[in-house]
Parts: structure tokens; sequence; C-alpha cells
């Protein structure tokens, strides 16, 4: 019995029953097989989000993992349905660049598009792609369907860019990109922007916060203060120690933040 893992992404929520439906489908083809919740609370049609937080999860998996992503606001229209090797894993989703991420060009092996019905559960239906052709897909995939019986090979995918960096003379400007859990506010600022700065003296200022100096950690500073800091994705991150940044100082998407050498 093939035990490959899968793991499963979605914005499905856990109040319906539709992850437990998929997972009921890929058990159905391959009883063995292992899954993995990574999320299935990206907030509802946020293809970045999911993005972000496939890209956060892949590199911790073992070797011919295969992750299954579901952020498909265009379920049922042109857009495509994918399967994308890489050398260490197969990534199955849609083609709205929700993949892109975590599949950086140069480590795509192969791109095949999804088309032979004879891996897709029948009758499909055009609002449950998730259930009917990707749920099937992996699972059959699991258990060494070859990459070329899913369908043609094509050469492109949808690709997400997060928004670049700038420059307001000295001063680097980034953008909030994603709010977790905690209320913790990340940028797309990362590690390596920050090298040419000194970062005991670097000015922090997003909205009405400034924080001087980039922490090691939320401990670096008293319950309730605000603390910048690089996270376990490599990028800075502004956050209240026990508390939400988000909440407390109410910062949203695509919020400027500024870091100013003093």
């Amino acid at each position: 019995m093939n035990r490959r893992l899968i793991t499963l992404l979605t914005d499905f929520g856990a109040r319906d029953a539709f992850v437990g439906i998929m997972k009921g489908v890929i058990l159905g083809i391959n009883p063995a097989a292992t899954l993995v919740d990574l999320s299935h609370e990206v907030p509802p049609q946020d293809i970045m989000a999911g993005a972000l937080l496939l890209r956060s999860a892949t590199a911790f998996f073992s070797p011919g993992t295969i992750h299954v992503a579901v952020v498909d606001p265009g379920v049922g229209s042109v857009r495509r349905a994918l399967l994308v090797e890489t050398p260490r894993a197969c990534f199955i989703g849609p083609d709205n660049g929700l993949l892109s991420l975590a599949v950086p060009a140069e480590a795509v092996i192969r791109i095949v598009q999804l088309t032979n019905a004879r891996y897709f559960l029948t009758p499909r239906s055009d609002t449950f792609h998730g259930r009917d052709v990707f749920a099937s897909v992996a699972a059959h995939l699991s258990l060494d369907v070859p990459l070329e019986q899913f369908g043609p090979t094509v050469t492109t995918l949808q690709r997400l860019r997060l928004p670049a960096i700038e420059r307001e003379g000295a001063t680097l400007v980034g953008r909030v990109i994603y709010i977790d859990h905690f209320g913790n506010v990340i940028t797309n600022v990362t590690e390596a922007d920050l090298r040419p700065f000194s970062r005991g003296t670097l000015l922090v200022s997003i909205g009405r916060v400034q924080i001087r100096g980039i922490a090691t950690s939320y401990a670096a500073v008293g319950a309730g203060a605000p603390v910048a800091l690089i996270n376990s994705w490599g990028m800075l991150e502004i956050a209240v120690r026990n508390g939400s940044a988000a909440q407390r100082f109410g910062m949203q998407l695509e919020q400027l933040v500024r870091l100013i050498p003093t």
C-alpha cells in the first residue's frame, strides 16, 4: 500500500463539510495515504494569503509530498487546473497564482494541465473542483499514476508578484502582505533587505507606531509593547507581545511600513 503524504490547504473553513469530503475522496482512492492539514482558514478568495502560507510550509515536508491547494474564486470558469512537479514535491491546484510562490520558475520540472476526466469524479461539479478534480487527482498520483496520464504538458502558470520594495532617499518602504491568527503584521521586507542597515538603530514606522530597532524575539519587550522582528518566514513582522498589533493599532493589508536609518 502506498503511504504517500498529501497536504491540504484551502479557504473552506471548519464549519462546513468541504474539507472532510476532500479527505473522504482521497482515502476512498488510496486508503493508505497520509493527510496533513496545512490550513483551512485562508481568508475566503484571498489567493495571495494562500500562496504565502503554502510557500511558508512546503520546505518542511519530505521529498515526494503532494501539496493540494484550493483557493479558487474562478472555479468552473476557463481557468486551468494544474499539477506542477518540482525536485521535492508535486503541487495541485487552480492556475490563479496560488501555487506560484511555492514553485519558483527555476524549480519547475514539469507543468501538467489536468484534463483527463478518467481521474476526476463523475459527475463533476462546476463549484467543487477541490473534491472532483484536485483531491481525486492527488489520490491517483499518490498511487504512482504517471504525470503524463493526467493531461498535456504546458509551459507556464499564472504567477503572483509580491509588491516591490521602494526607496525614499535612505528610507526603505515596504507593505503589509499578511496578518496572521495572532494579529502579527507581516511585511514584504525580507531579512536580506535589512542587511545594509544597523538593526539596533533602525526606526520602523507604520501608521502611528514607531519602533526603534529590530528585536530577536517577542520576549525582547514587555507585555503589551510593540516589537519589530524577523519572523520564521524571514520577513519583517510587527507584533505586540501577548496581543494583536493589527487590532490595537488598526493595521491593514497594503499599509506602508517605513524603515528609517537613524
